[in-house]
């Protein structure tokens, strides 16, 4: 029995993710305080592309409290910004009680 050639390329493209989110957590996590594993463990259901926006739990807010966001937007790369929905990042920061400001650059994206 083998493996359809979508499915190795659905792996493919889940393992490439999750080494840029591994290696963009490495660098913001030496430029920023925060627990970075935290935040993509407990909020990247509720950040990534595609799909309906969603209210975060409460172990993701825990996380989103505890972290230096406006720094973490400073090193938000474009290879970044291909997984991970700016606008749903920000609606999940404000829901969580810790709005960005408003004209605060992450990545590409402007907070209005």
């Amino acid at each position: 029995m083998g493996v359809s050639k979508p499915a190795v390329v659905m792996l493919y493209l889940i393992i490439v993710c999750a080494e840029i989110i591994i290696l963009s957590n490495r660098i913001v996590f030496a430029q920023c305080q925060g627990n970075f594993q935290g935040l993509v463990q407990e909020c990247s259901k509720y950040v990534q592309k595609g799909g309906p926006t969603q209210k975060p739990s409460q172990g993701c807010c825990n996380v989103v409290k505890a972290v230096d966001l406006p720094c973490v937007c400073q090193h938000i790369t474009r290879d970044v910004e291909q997984i991970i929905s700016m606008e749903k990042a920000a609606y999940v920061a404000a829901v969580c009680g810790k709005p960005l400001s408003r004209g605060t650059k992450c990545g590409s994206y402007t907070v209005p």
